[in-house]
């Protein structure tokens, strides 16, 4: 296969860029619309519950609603990711959608900086630029551009990524990124998407029958990638395998036929 016929899809936030400090970020901008005693329990409540989305879940149980903080939304479906958990801890101490939608921008606008830290999975541009020399990688994220080009360069990718796709609108918008992309449900393109939640960056890839890399040390219920590992270098291996065997190794796990793809989206990448 050539280079153009194997894909791999990367996410930005908690996959390419790892680090709790842009969601840190949202909750101190979402916070300065509450009143101070109700910011700070807010803050004290939220900075835990982010902090706690990094550890493993506990041997013999799974991830589920006590995981979380009890932090399930009004439908009564868990976060997403961190900025999902908080904006549903931000709306039950009564901050509004617009102070939301404000304090999201203000996060992406301290994207990479001392106020919004991030960082790179240890070794990625290496890895990166090894696999682009047998295969096209893009970026698909669901943030803005805001700081991204910036904090690409930061993080050691400028240069090294063959697209980068903002406000892609997962996980919906993922069935538009693979049109575009050539990766038709029967032909010949091979895809492995990578990112850290199932619902947004994996389903709609696996429903079309491509591979997936789940990034999460609490793999929710529901999810069927090929590949789940807690941090991204420890999929370095079967990325490598993946890329030269042009996307026909085996996984070691099977994808879900036909996968769910939910409705729901999230802002974060």
């Amino acid at each position: 296969m050539s280079r153009s016929d194997t894909l791999v899809l990367l996410d930005f936030d908690g996959t390419v860029a790892v680090g709790h400090g842009p969601v840190h970020a949202y909750a101190r901008a979402a916070a300065a619309s509450l009143a101070p005693a109700e910011r700070e329990a807010f803050l004290a409540e939220a900075t835990a519950a982010v902090e706690a989305l990094g550890q493993p879940v506990p041997t013999g149980r799974r991830a589920g609603r006590a995981d979380r903080s009890g932090a399930g939304s009004a439908d009564g479906l868990l976060p997403l990711d961190g900025y999902d958990l908080v904006r549903v801890l931000a709306e039950r101490h009564g901050v509004g959608p617009l102070a939301l939608s404000a304090a999201y921008l203000a996060s992406r606008h301290a994207l990479g900086t001392d106020d919004a830290p991030v960082s790179a999975p240890l070794g990625l541009a290496a890895v990166v630029a090894e696999i682009r020399t047998e295969a096209t990688v893009v970026l698909a994220t669901n943030a803005p551009a805001i700081r991204l080009p910036e904090t690409l360069a930061a993080l050691g990718l400028a240069g090294l990524l063959d697209g980068v796709l903002t406000e892609v609108g997962k996980p919906a918008g993922m069935a538009a990124v693979l049109d575009r992309l050539g990766a038709a449900p029967a032909g010949p393109s091979r895809v492995l998407s990578i990112g850290d939640v199932w619902a947004n960056d994996l389903a709609p890839v696996a429903a079309r029958g491509h591979a997936t890399a789940l990034v999460s040390r609490r793999p929710p219920p529901e999810a069927r990638p090929t590949w789940t590992v807690p941090d991204l270098p420890a999929l370095y291996p079967a990325l490598r395998d993946w890329v030269r065997s042009g996307g026909s190794t085996a996984p070691s796990q099977p994808q879900p036929h036909p996968a769910r793809v939910p409705a729901r989206v999230t802002t974060e990448g």
